[in-house]
């Protein structure tokens, strides 16, 4: 396990179904005014190609996400990915001072080690964000009256996307972005995909995703991954969700 300063809090910032179909271009000219663009899509977040530390001790989140698949999620898993993605950068000339983003939103120019690591590392420094052992977090009225107007209710939308995550088949990802003219859309994806891909089937800026490899809750609950997607639920961060859904 890595030392305590691992364990200390950071500032918090920032899951298959159909969705509306946009198409992201280059991010040369809006990485450099420090904003990300996705077709119709701007946002101040920017992802480093450094792991983050995590913004919780490896015990916080007990008993719903134990502290050897917390540990071993962030230290091995997460870890690897970040080194990988700088390795693939040296060796196919990507400037690590740019956002990570301004890599996705091409990763179809790149290698399969940068497609596989870029997203992973993407995917796991916001998914920790989206992590809390407060359980009273809640929308905000923007977001809420977002998700009424796209999916009917919050019930409707938990429905959606706790389908999404259970029926993705082996590894990936579940999400809800947000499209160019800010409707809401829950997708999935597999592997270390996400939705700001060009080569996402549906694209859009992921406003939440749910990890749902083995590696993130097998330990904990086996075979029983719609007992951890339930778990999900009551460990979101509604503050990190509307901060996302406000940026853009």
């Amino acid at each position: 396990m890595k030392q305590s300063s691992r364990r200390n809090f950071i500032g918090q910032s920032a899951l298959a179904g159909i969705g509306t179909l946009i198409t992201l271009p280059s991010l040369g000219a809006m990485a450099a005014s420090g904003k990300i663009k996705a077709e119709g899509i701007l946002s101040p977040l920017k992802t480093s190609f450094d792991q983050q530390p995590l913004p919780y001790a490896y015990n916080a989140l007990e008993p719903l996400i134990d502290t050897l698949t917390m540990d071993i999620h962030y230290n091995k898993h997460a870890a690897a990915y970040s080194k990988n993605v700088k390795e693939a950068a040296v060796a196919e000339g990507v400037d690590t001072t740019k956002p990570l983003e301004d890599v996705l939103v091409k990763i179809s120019k790149y290698s399969v080690k940068m497609r596989n690591n870029a997203g992973g590392h993407y995917n796991h420094e916001m998914f920790w964000k989206l992590l809390s052992a407060d359980a009273n977090t809640q929308p905000d009225a923007k977001l809420l009256a977002a998700i009424n107007a796209s999916f009917g209710s919050m019930d409707e939308m938990k429905k959606q996307f706790t389908t999404a995550a259970a029926t993705r088949f082996g590894s990936g990802w579940a999400w809800l972005i947000s499209t160019a003219d800010k409707k809401l859309s829950i997708i999935s994806t597999p592997n270390q995909d996400n939705p700001l891909m060009d080569i996402a089937e549906v694209k859009g800026f992921p406003l939440m995703g749910l990890d749902v490899w083995e590696h993130a809750y097998y330990l904990k609950y086996q075979n029983r991954r719609a007992d951890y997607i339930t778990c999900f639920w009551k460990l979101l961060n509604w503050k990190t969700v509307s901060e996302r859904f406000n940026s853009i």
